[in-house]
């Protein structure tokens, strides 16, 4: 009895210690006190006149620049594209005149400088993109303003580019534009990328930065789309800022399956179809792995941690004993697996060219999204490592260049760059926590990173959850009041980052 009171109380005594340590850690488990935010005065911006950018906003809509394949747009339909540069040269003279406009070779990418006093300043680059995705057919009559008219109805404007990417690419002139009338001399050289097409390539960017990388220019900073600041955040249902420090790879794959062909009317039990079928059914089973400990997801949900949930933020902050049930509950989740490990999308199969014919190759593409924890070589050997016991697999990259598919590297979070952006971001959604973030997405801002390590996806500005239904959807729209917003954070970035 002695024995058995003497095990009890060890038992309750390590049960106690667990609860303790579970506790002290949940109670202390949150943004770490280290970061610069709010750090970074601020400087006024120029007066803005908001009902003119959306005006202009709505101008700009109206160019149908709409890529849909590689090579967009064809020989013959640059039309769209050449409108809007006119538009631009007639819409903004001072800026215009303060600047010079290139137009990169090989495309319609347009590259603007604005030249600093100060040559031993690194330049700063504002990106944004200039095409915009079709409206799917059909869809026409579900939008309450018309895709390509630019409509402003109810305080919103309502079109296709309107945060996707013509919002920002407007709201940048306009703050050039306010600046270079307020007489207002850089130190620091700006420079503008606008792409032609990042809707299906980013091949425009691509050269501009390859361009700027053969006249040795290294930013202090590049900022393109990707993140925001959203009212109310799916993770804690409250305002919350989003600066985006990385974004995901990209990589295809193509998988066939070899097997014996012939008539369907005495087929083997292990045909090509079947094999390719149990090969798709392994990757999918066998989804590539997690990591919560590094950034940006470790920073986002620890600065999320003071809005959580309490049986959430203890699940998170201990991790070494809930990790698995967290990783189950968030696999559950499209877009919140997708933050936390490479994705495995089967998109295209395809076998026999007939129906009782035996396919002697069936094949299937499969579309990986590779998470900065991962690598594309990583991840064609999880692929080969999944279907190696599957006879006659072949696997095949169907992305160029294997290196370029892995993720960029992930930015700093405690330099001036980020403080700046998150002063910003701060400012607008009126001391909401601010948060590293993944964008899922593909941007030009990948190109960047060859040129500079601080590359950001942050456009200065609030949206409803509801709204982000808009990007590549129906009812894309921008309020009136975004606008002016933008254009105000766009010039508070660009007046901060002018002092070294």
């Amino acid at each position: 009895m002695r024995n058995f009171l003497i095990g009890a109380g060890a038992l309750l005594v390590f049960a106690l210690l667990i609860i303790s340590v579970i506790l002290v850690r949940t109670f202390t488990y949150g943004p770490d006190g280290s970061d610069n935010i709010a750090k970074v005065p601020l400087p006024e911006a120029p007066a803005i006149d908001v009902d003119r950018a959306a005006q202009h906003l709505a101008e700009a809509m109206q160019f149908k620049t709409i890529t849909l394949l590689a090579g967009d747009p064809r020989p013959g339909q640059e039309g769209p594209w050449l409108d809007l540069h006119d538009w631009l040269v007639q819409t903004y003279p001072a800026a215009h005149e303060v600047m010079t406009r290139e137009v990169v070779p090989g495309g319609l990418t347009l590259l603007y400088t604005w030249q600093g006093s100060d040559p031993d300043l690194d330049p700063l680059l504002l990106m944004a993109h200039q095409d915009v995705v079709p409206v799917n057919i059909g869809t026409e009559k579900d939008w309450t303003g018309k895709p390509f008219s630019g409509e402003i109805i109810d305080g919103y404007i309502y079109g296709r580019g309107a945060i996707d990417d013509k919002g920002s690419l407007v709201a940048i002139m306009e703050a050039l534009e306010a600046l270079a009338r307020n007489d207002f001399t850089p130190q620091r050289t700006i420079h503008l990328l606008f792409g032609h097409d990042e809707e299906v390539s980013g091949s425009g960017a691509e050269a501009a930065v390859a361009l700027l990388a053969s006249r040795g220019v290294r930013p202090v900073m590049a900022l393109d789309e990707g993140a925001l600041i959203i009212d109310k955040s799916p993770l804690t249902s409250k305002p919350m800022a989003f600066i985006g420090i990385a974004e995901k790879g990209y990589m295809s794959v193509e998988v066939t399956a070899l097997g014996l062909g012939g008539h369907s009317s005495t087929p083997p039990r292990d045909s090509a179809a079947v094999r390719l079928s149990r090969a798709v059914v392994a990757l999918d089973e066998n989804q590539l792995p997690t990591d919560f400990s590094k950034p940006p997801v470790s920073d986002l949900f620890q600065t999320a941690a003071p809005d959580l949930p309490f049986q959430t933020r203890m699940a998170l902050a201990n991790l070494w004993l809930f990790g698995g049930q967290v990783e189950k509950q968030m696999a559950s989740s499209p877009s919140a697996n997708a933050m936390i490990r490479t994705t495995t999308a089967p998109t295209m199969l395809q076998g026999s060219a007939k129906e009782n014919v035996l396919a002697q190759r069936a094949t299937a593409v499969v579309n990986f999204r590779i998470h900065p924890n991962d690598t594309a070589e990583s991840v064609l050997a999880h692929i080969e490592s999944v279907t190696r016991d599957i006879p006659g697999i072949e696997i095949r990259p169907l992305t160029d260049g294997i290196d370029s598919a892995s993720a960029p590297k992930v930015s700093p979070t405690d330099n001036r760059q980020y403080a700046v952006l998150a002063s910003v971001a701060s400012d607008i959604s009126d001391g909401a926590p601010v948060a590293p973030f993944l964008v899922l997405g593909a941007t030009d801002a990948r190109y960047a990173t060859a040129i500079t390590d601080n590359v950001y996806r942050f456009a200065p500005m609030v949206m409803k959850a509801e709204d982000l239904a808009g990007f590549h959807g129906t009812n894309e729209r921008i309020s009136v009041e975004n606008m002016g917003q933008l254009v105000k954070g766009y010039s508070q970035i660009i007046l901060a980052m002018d002092t070294p």
